[in-house]
């Protein structure tokens, strides 16, 4: 049986031009700085987001963690969402690598405006801790793409009170794709920033932390000291080639695929949907039935074939991706209708 994976986009395989290019790869050892493949992604990754250096980095959460550290200093607050990765889905670690407390920002569309930066600068008080950095998220968490306007707008307050700011970019280029620009576009609105490699651009592994050359050369100690130090990682930053090079192109494919998903989702009984979050490639949505049992749910779709993840804050995540073609989705729905009107 063939098993569609809706789980995230994290999931995807190594393409086939990736899995020759890393058996042919060059490599070095990158704690070193020999390795001439991991120099030409961080390059690479730099030239596309318009920063001065780039560090290939194990994960998005050790890159977002990299860049609290540099940033900061012990007993710091940190302004950020409520629904950030950073928040929700790092594990403490800004608390516990960095010492630092978080100023959360709680909008219904989780976005953070340049009004709730400047409502949560501290003043000089023996009371207050120092704000000391600003974290956005473009793509959001929840879906969907925040706006130039409103990167700016953040931006624009965090540097009238001298603040570095932060953007966790995992898809980054999912949020290019939908605003029609460049990543480059959405990064001058932040000093630096993190993009997965594996999320939705078929990588196995790894991220880039984007910035000044001086941010990147301290964060590579930190990445050293966290046991981030990889050797003939050439290897993997092969494969990160191709997804920068190749697989941006394609993700517009994946976007048309959660659009498509979510107007035939909402076409099914006992659904609720919101399809004017659907963005990019994450479809969210509510099984609103009574006494409906939502593990046996999970239980009888992976019975069917479809890995999905459990319900979360009250909804449902399907998330397109290279590996799921449009067939794939119909016969997702049909299993979803199925169960949901059996």
């Amino acid at each position: 049986m063939k098993i569609i994976d809706l789980r995230s986009d994290t999931v995807t395989v190594p393409t086939p031009a990736m899995r020759e290019a890393m058996v042919t790869a060059i490599v070095g050892d990158d704690v070193y700085d020999d390795d001439p493949t991991v120099k030409k992604l961080e390059q690479l990754a730099a030239n596309m987001t318009g920063k001065p250096a780039a560090l290939f980095c194990p994960s998005g959460t050790m890159a977002n963690q990299l860049a609290v550290m540099v940033h900061t200093k012990r007993g710091d607050e940190v302004i950020l969402g409520k629904n950030s990765h950073i928040v929700v889905h790092e594990v403490g670690g800004a608390a516990i690598l960095s010492g630092v407390s978080y100023s959360v920002v709680n909008n219904p569309d989780d976005t953070i405006s340049g009004a709730d930066v400047t409502s949560r600068v501290r003043i000089p008080d023996v009371h207050h801790p120092d704000t000391g950095l600003v974290c956005l998220e473009n793509a959001l968490a929840n879906g969907t793409v925040v706006s130039l306007g409103g990167m700016r707008d953040a931006y624009e307050a965090a540097k009238a009170h001298n603040l570095p700011v932060h953007l966790d970019g995992a898809r980054i280029f999912n949020a290019a794709a939908h605003l029609e620009c460049s990543a480059a576009d959405i990064a001058q609105y932040c000093d630096t920033l993190m993009f997965c490699i594996s999320k939705g651009l078929c990588a196995p592994v790894g991220s880039l932390l984007c910035g000044s050359e001086d941010f990147i050369h301290r964060a590579k100690r930190y990445r050293k000291l966290l046991g981030g130090g990889m050797r003939q990682a050439g290897i993997l930053a092969a494969a990160g080639l191709i997804a920068l090079n190749d697989m941006t192109k394609r993700l517009h494919i994946d976007h048309e695929n959660a659009q498509y998903l979510g107007r035939e989702l909402a076409k099914i009984p006992n659904i609720t949907i919101d399809q004017s979050r659907i963005h990019i490639n994450l479809v969210f949505f509510a099984i609103n039935k009574s006494n409906f049992n939502h593990d046996q749910f999970v239980t009888d779709m992976l019975a069917k074939g479809i890995k999905i993840n459990g319900i979360e804050a009250g909804e449902y995540r399907f998330v397109p991706h290279n590996d799921v073609t449009r067939e794939d989705l119909d016969y997702a729905l049909t299993v979803v209708k199925e169960l949901l009107t059996s």
